[in-house]
């Protein structure tokens, strides 16, 4: 990205249970200078922190199985999907819609998230399956600004070096002018951060910009601009994984949608940690 000189770090995957700080502040000693930006994944923290919840134990009721067999697949599959300019295979997609499994997801995003980010067709609220085994999701994380001061902490402390910290996530913000918003929470100043899939729609519909979403920033002083521009840059390097969407996931193993194994993640690439570094 222009401006920018950007280095996706690649590490072993964050199981559950991982010392995922360690891993970060070993993974980017030598590589790093005083004042480097250090993107972490929200994802890749709240699977090794165990913030995941495996849907395969929640019963859908009749709401749930409402908006899996009704809103996602005719609504979205129908209508929202072409209004938000969504890929072909993705609409075919929805409009097959998993309805056990489907169910039990929405049913787990209308408890944690509420009914606006059920209504959305993936990561409701910061919920995401993707990059993930079995029925596990990764819910988002309480305290973000708090993490970011963490690393930042514990990278000072073994290397010696004062860079900035952020943690930012795949889901989008979408920018008019200078008005940022995302569907998502987020606790980053001047993003706003309502509406749920209403944003989300309005967002897709008028083909507004759109970027990774930043949740905290600690350690240097950043624009919500600034703070987009770099949480994009890190999002491009990162790359998918596994796969975008979980029938990525899937389809790449070759596998149900349910069936992905940690065994199966182990032997992707993963880069939760980009080193952003402002070209002189």
């Amino acid at each position: 990205m222009k401006g920018l000189k950007v280095l996706a770090v690649t590490t072993t995957y964050w199981r559950p249970g991982e010392d995922w700080l360690e891993q970060t502040v070993e993974a980017v000693d030598g590589r790093i200078v005083n004042g480097d930006i250090v993107v972490v994944s929200e994802k890749a923290i709240s699977t090794a922190s165990g913030n995941i919840v495996d849907e395969s134990k929640f019963k859908p009721r009749l709401i749930a199985r409402l908006i899996a067999s009704f809103w996602m697949r005719k609504v979205w599959g129908y209508f929202l999907g072409p209004l938000c300019h969504l890929r072909p295979r993705l609409i075919s997609e929805l409009r097959d819609y998993p309805l056990e499994l489907g169910g039990r997801h929405k049913q787990v995003a209308l408890q944690r998230t509420g009914l606006l980010q059920a209504l959305t067709f993936g990561s409701e609220g910061g919920i995401d399956g993707s990059n993930l085994a079995y029925s596990y999701v990764s819910l988002p994380l309480n305290g973000a600004c708090a993490i970011a001061g963490r690393i930042r902490q514990r990278i000072r402390e073994f290397s010696g070096k004062a860079v900035c910290v952020m943690v930012s996530d795949t889901d989008k913000t979408y920018s008019f002018r200078n008005f940022h918003f995302t569907p998502r929470p987020t606790g980053l100043s001047g993003i706003h951060s309502s509406g749920g899939f209403v944003a989300y729609v309005v967002g897709r519909m008028l083909k507004l910009k759109q970027r990774a979403t930043p949740l905290a920033v600690v350690g240097c002083s950043m624009s919500a601009e600034e703070a987009l521009r770099v949480a994009e840059a890190a999002n491009v390097a990162r790359g998918f994984g596994a796969g975008r969407t979980v029938w990525d996931m899937a389809e790449a193993f070759r596998v149900p949608l349910s069936d992905v194994t940690w065994e199966m993640l182990e032997t992707v690439r993963h880069k939760p940690i980009v080193i952003v570094r402002e070209k002189r």
